[in-house]
């Protein structure tokens, strides 16, 4: 039993979305990466296996998952933000996106945000990065080096930006393939991305859903976050019939996995296709829709209707990169729709916390629980503060999610091995 070993604390979990698991002062079980069970006392069989005691005043978590996220956009955290979204575009991102046309600035910029990555406790998540491949190979380094797990995007835009962010559809096209052929990784992994359909032709669209298919590779891209947005793509795709059916149209929704970030303002129709489509993630990213002025997405509406929500921090437009923080923002930004349109109901903390281990995990496969034979991804959180030894387990977990700070974690888990 060479490979086993088990870990004591408090553990808890959403194994459903209603409700946190708890288990005190118990050992989790974990046998070649996977989670093998939780148990108070550990049976006869695994008496000699190798124990790590964390003490009775850690708790033990699936660590986080971020499904969407800008890494170019680091230093543009907090920056501009009285801007709406398009005005945003124009007068800081892609001004900022264009530095990475210079291997050197994505050296500089690259290393700190994979490093906050893992500050953070958020060792998977969905990145876009840029439309150039040779800044985008550093991202995928680091990534590497600090041995965390992610999706990484080479966005596509070929109309409506700045001359030197845009390609033809063709050379966007063949650099994605380039940029697919780098990754040989099995925690890192490609995915197409579309920066959002106002700066794709539909040539360039149809090239992406093609190549998406033939490779059975996911998609992300922005779906419906601002009222403005939505009006400009009826303009600039008058024969679709709506948003979601831009992508539709061409193979970007829902043939594969497909995170679809912010989702707002989406019609009747929008809706029932999300809630028919087992493939489809809304991601809700509450920081950057209020930064932004966009609005609130109905999240508590979507759940359900059984749709799959999953949060992303969405920097730069989000302010941090915790995912804590963006947790507790989607419940506060439920409360104030509910305190608006009474009809709503109050996303709950666990039902937070469920989308941003368990629903966000499934995009990547059996992760982000503690049930069995999931992939053992954990953090072990101690609050440095020793009052917090007053709280009982659950109470130490809400406060760490309210009063996250990277100091509290004190050992993360990818896999099973703690990196």
């Amino acid at each position: 039993m060479t490979n086993i070993k088990a870990l004591k604390g408090h553990i808890i979990y959403t194994k459903v979305k209603d409700t946190f698991e708890v288990h005190e002062n118990s050992y989790i079980v974990i046998d070649n990466k996977k989670v093998v069970g939780i148990f108070k006392e550990l049976p006869d069989i695994y008496k000699d296996i190798s124990i790590i005691d964390y003490g009775h005043n850690a708790i033990i978590i699936p660590s986080f998952i971020d499904l969407h996220i800008h890494a170019p956009q680091y230093l543009q955290m907090g920056i501009g933000l009285d801007l709406e979204l398009i005005e945003w575009l124009q007068q800081y991102t892609y001004r900022n996106e264009s530095l990475f046309s210079d291997v050197d600035y994505a050296k500089k910029i690259y290393p700190t945000f994979v490093d906050n990555l893992y500050n953070e406790g958020t060792l998977r998540s969905c990145i876009f990065a840029t439309i150039h491949n040779e800044s985008n190979k550093i991202l995928l380094d680091e990534l590497k080096k600090k041995k965390l797990s992610a999706y990484v995007g080479k966005v596509n835009m070929n109309q409506n930006a700045p001359n030197d962010l845009l390609q033809s559809a063709e050379c966007s096209y063949e650099e994605t393939k380039s940029f697919i052929d780098y990754f040989t990784e099995d925690l890192i992994k490609p995915i197409i991305t579309p920066r959002f359909a106002p700066c794709c032709t539909s040539e360039l669209l149809a090239k992406l859903g093609k190549l998406s298919m033939k490779q059975e590779l996911p998609v992300q891209t922005h779906l419906a976050e601002n009222k403005k947005e939505v009006e400009w793509v009826k303009s600039l795709f008058p024969d679709s019939k709506n948003y979601s059916d831009v992508y539709k149209k061409y193979n970007l929704y829902g043939n594969q996995k497909t995170l679809l970030a912010h989702s707002i303002y989406l019609s009747d129709e929008e809706v029932a296709m999300a809630s028919n489509n087992d493939n489809v993630y809304l991601v809700h990213c509450p920081d950057s829709n209020g930064n932004l002025t966009s609005g609130i997405m109905p999240v508590t509406n979507y759940l359900d209707k059984g749709i799959k929500v999953g949060l992303g921090s969405d920097i730069g437009a989000g302010h941090k990169m915790s995912m804590p923080s963006t947790i507790t923002s989607a419940v506060q930004y439920s409360k104030l729709r509910h305190v608006f349109r009474n009809e709503e109901r109050v996303l709950s903390l666990s039902e937070a916390f469920y989308l941003a281990t368990n629903v966000n995990g499934s995009f990547f496969g059996k992760v982000g629980s503690f049930e069995k034979d999931n992939f053992f991804d954990a953090l072990v959180i101690r609050d440095p503060d020793p009052l917090v030894n007053y709280l009982k387990p659950i109470e130490k977990l809400q406060r760490f999610l309210y009063n996250a700070s990277s100091n509290s974690i004190v050992e993360r888990y990818l896999e099973g091995e703690i990196i």
